[in-house]
């Protein structure tokens, strides 16, 4: 995709919005609009549907900002204790609407959902239906958020229920606004090439299912995603390889989906964490072989496989098994400045910043929104 093409889809994508288009309507327009746009409409962005080659253009008169102001997100797990605790007996701000309008005070311009559950006594009730998706997007909409994807399920059998299921999920992605569609979890949670195989069968099922609702269908990663693929011999007593090529279970996992229908979404935290706990594995011959994990280089190598990351922290811990703590972003000591640097494809990814453990509890009831705060202000600082 040139540049010229990228940026029509963005505007492209920006009107649509503002004539109320749904995501399928605004595919359906987006040629004409792309045309119109190389000739002379202005700069926007967009949820283009679709694989890039050769690259994309950086976003105009970024002057060395890593993370664009339209690119700064928030994963809503994060402040799920606000999103869950009663207005009727807090203080603090109290379901979607109410931290939804603190988010956007504060700068954020993307929102991606953990699930659509609130308090039943927060503005709009139960949301988590279709009624529900439509109020939430008015919402959205009168507060300058796009919302890029949700941490929903993701079938693992392919029948026409599950598949059904699937097309309900994408129908209410796109009532929200959605470019993406997506889960928490890692294709399979097992270690085994043939399990792989079937996961990637079903998820290019999927992909191709989701693009017909105009979506990319992406999966979010924790460590065990990037350990080594037990793929090679000898098997055990049953029928199963012990020993690893060498590759890693995402790194197959890419190679073996459709470009065009198949994303990551790479938690940057959880990346670092396998680079320190996937360090070697034992080859066919029996020897153990170092080979230190590079989250930077893997998405370099693809980078428009990676249309979502979760820009989540992490402060070296030896003590820990993971290797770090979960921090508010800009207080660990994982190198964002050079990860951004080196992933190319500058202003195509969404950053969503995410800290697991950002809840301040009975305690301190402010203390998610607080860091919602500074984690953004050292999110927009980066600069390379």
């Amino acid at each position: 995709m040139d540049d010229l093409t990228y940026q029509a889809e963005e505007d492209a994508r920006v009107l649509g919005r503002k004539l109320g288009l749904s995501r399928r309507q605004l595919l359906a327009a987006t040629t004409g609009m792309a045309a119109a746009a190389v000739v002379g409409l202005g700069g926007g962005h967009a949820h283009a549907h679709g694989g890039v080659a050769g690259g994309v253009a950086a976003a105009k008169g970024a002057n060395g900002v890593l993370v664009p102001p339209g690119k700064r997100g928030i994963i809503l797990y994060t402040v799920r204790d606000a999103i869950g605790r009663d207005p009727n007996t807090s203080e603090f701000a109290s379901g979607f609407k109410e931290v939804l309008t603190e988010l956007s005070r504060i700068g954020y311009k993307q929102i991606e959902f953990a699930g659509y559950n609130q308090n039943a006594n927060a503005e709009g009730g139960n949301v988590n239906n279709v009624a529900g998706a439509q109020l939430m997007r008015t919402w959205l909409d009168d507060l300058g958020l796009e919302a890029e994807g949700n941490h929903g399920s993701i079938p693992s059998t392919i029948t026409d229920a599950t598949l059904a299921s699937f097309d309900a999920a994408c129908e209410v992605a796109n009532i929200l606004g959605f470019g993406h569609i997506g889960t928490g979890n890692d294709p399979t949670s097992s270690s085994y090439l043939a399990d792989w195989q079937l996961a990637a069968e079903r998820w290019n099922i999927l992909g191709a299912r989701a693009a017909t609702h105009g979506l990319k269908l992406y999966t979010h990663n924790h460590s065990p995603a990037y350990s080594f693929l037990l793929d090679s011999g000898p098997n055990d007593g049953l029928g199963r390889p012990t020993r690893s090529s060498g590759l890693r279970r995402l790194e197959w996992f890419l190679q073996n989906t459709d470009p065009n229908y198949v994303y990551l979404e790479m938690d940057v935290y959880w990346a670092h964490v396998a680079q320190h706990q996937h360090r070697q594995y034992t080859a066919p011959d029996g020897t153990v072989v170092e080979k230190i994990f590079d989250p930077a280089g893997l998405v370099a190598a693809q980078t428009t496989r990676f249309p979502l990351f979760h820009a989540k922290d992490g402060r070296t811990n030896p003590a820990s098994s993971n290797g770090y703590d979960i921090v508010p972003f800009g207080a660990g000591n994982i190198d964002y400045t050079t990860f951004f640097q080196r992933i190319g494809a500058k202003g195509y990814h969404n950053s969503m910043w995410e800290q697991d453990n950002a809840g301040g509890g009975s305690a301190n009831p402010g203390q998610s929104l607080a860091f919602a705060q500074s984690s953004y202000d050292n999110l927009a600082a980066l600069r390379g």
